[in-house]
This record gives C-alpha cells, sequence and structure tokens, in this order.
C-alpha cells in the first residue's frame, strides 16, 4: 500500500466472522421475535420502528416488489405482530440491506447485549492492527450495512473487550449504499479526507470496486467462510489477516 492516514473497515468478514452473524445474531432476532414484540408491545421504541418498517413496505408496493408485506395501521395487536413478523422475516430472508430493517434488528440486538446474551465476535489479528494504526496517528471509521448503533454494540461488547476508543466514526447506508461509489465521496467529503489517502478493507468485491472507483486504497479481507473471490479481485491486494496489510 501507499501512504494512508485513514482506514475504513467494514465489519461482517473483515472484522468479524460472517458466522457470528449468520449463525448468532440473525438467528436471535428471528428466534426471538415473537417474544420480543410481546415484551416491548406499545414502547415509544417500538412503535417508532414499526413506523420505519411500515414506511419501507409501502415504498417496497410502490415500487413493484411483490413479496412485499405491509404491516396494517389498524386491528388486533396479533394481527399486527403477525405481519410485522412476516415482514422481517422476508426481509432478512432476502439479506437485504435497508435501513429500517437494520434499525430494528439493532433495536433487538442491544437488549442482547446488554443482559450479556450476545457478545461480538472479533478475530484475535484486529486490535493490534487498530494500535498500530493509532500509534501512527491514523484515523480509523467502521463502514457497515449494519445501522451505526448495531456497529456500536458489536465493538463495545466485543470479547476483546470494549474497542469503541479505537473508532473515530462510523458510517452505515444512510451515507448510501455500499456497492455505489457516491458513498465512498461522501465518507471522504464527510470526513474531510482526501480519497487517496483513505484505505477500505473489506471481503465484498462490489464494494471494492466501488471504493477504488472512488479513490480509495483498497485491500481484500478473506476470512475462512467469506465468499469465494472471483477473477476481478486479483487487481487488488488480499489479506488473510490483518497483520498483512503495510
Amino acid at each position: 500500500m501507499t501512504n494512508y492516514d485513514t482506514v475504513v473497515l467494514d465489519i461482517e468478514g473483515t472484522i468479524t466472522p460472517i458466522t457470528f452473524v449468520k449463525d448468532i445474531l440473525f438467528p436471535f432476532v428471528t428466534q426471538g421475535l415473537d417474544s420480543f414484540l410481546t415484551r416491548t408491545w406499545g414502547s415509544e421504541d417500538l412503535n417508532k420502528h414499526i413506523a420505519q418498517l411500515r414506511e419501507q413496505a409501502k415504498n417496497d408496493v410502490e415500487n413493484g416488489i411483490p413479496e412485499a408485506v405491509l404491516i396494517p395501521t389498524d386491528g388486533s395487536p396479533e394481527k399486527i405482530k403477525a405481519a410485522i413478523k412476516k415482514n422481517i422475516e422476508w426481509q432478512m430472508a432476502a439479506d437485504r440491506k435497508i435501513g429500517a430493517l437494520k434499525a430494528f434488528q439493532g433495536y433487538m440486538w442491544k437488549e442482547g447485549y446488554s443482559s450479556g446474551e450476545l457478545r461480538g465476535q472479533v478475530y484475535d489479528d484486529v486490535v493490534p492492527a487498530l494500535n498500530k494504526w493509532r500509534d501512527s496517528g491514523k484515523k480509523i471509521y467502521i463502514y457497515s450495512s449494519g445501522s451505526v448503533p448495531a456497529q456500536k454494540l458489536l465493538v463495545g461488547y466485543s470479547d476483546k473487550g470494549n474497542i469503541m476508543e479505537y473508532f473515530s466514526g462510523y458510517f452505515d447506508t444512510t451515507i448510501g449504499l455500499k456497492t455505489e461509489v457516491q458513498s465512498y465521496v461522501n465518507i471522504a467529503k464527510d470526513i474531510s479526507k482526501d480519497p487517496k489517502q483513505i484505505l477500505f478493507v473489506t471481503d465484498n468485491i462490489k464494494e471494492i470496486l466501488a471504493a477504488h472507483q472512488a479513490g480509495f486504497q483498497v485491500v481484500i479481507s478473506d476470512r475462512p467462510g467469506n465468499a469465494l473471490l472471483g477473477p476481478e479481485s486479483a487487481a487488488f491486494q488480499i489479506v488473510t489477516a490483518f497483520d498483512q496489510i503495510q
């Protein structure tokens, strides 16, 4: 890598195993949704998240998405809960990177992290790299499709302790989708950095291509369980651990 003074990190498949997200975080939502809705029903926070899901569903229908599940505004609590559950299960099965869904997931995960039932998994080579970057004066950020609150929970309640101190900021899809070039332009502008001075690390080749087109330096994270890399990845540096990043 050439000289860079800023690092932007993906989460899933980069600093935490994909299996943690798919095998622990996602089932925590789908398996615990019934009891969570019952426990929090009528609360202001839940109503806010339901309103976001309802608005997203309305937009999905207007955009012609046939699988979209509308959430009624009236009817029995059981009817509304059933629609919410069906809506969330559909979106998660489709692995949608939609703000309303990600916010709801983060809302549920907060309870799990706070109770100790959830603990974020962070690769052993991550914290030494964070220390090296910080000690050399580099600023470190996170950019993930998960909501910013969910990002903070994972690094704040991790198996390496609270590592929030390393990060100068967090970005989610409110800055733009991770596969769009403009998102990286927006990040560089937000942190007042020349894109050429920013290193972005992720496992997703579409994100790599978008960030590279925006002028970022890029590194592909090839962790166990990540998607197989195709021939288009050959043009970029590929690492299996952060100590391989110079």
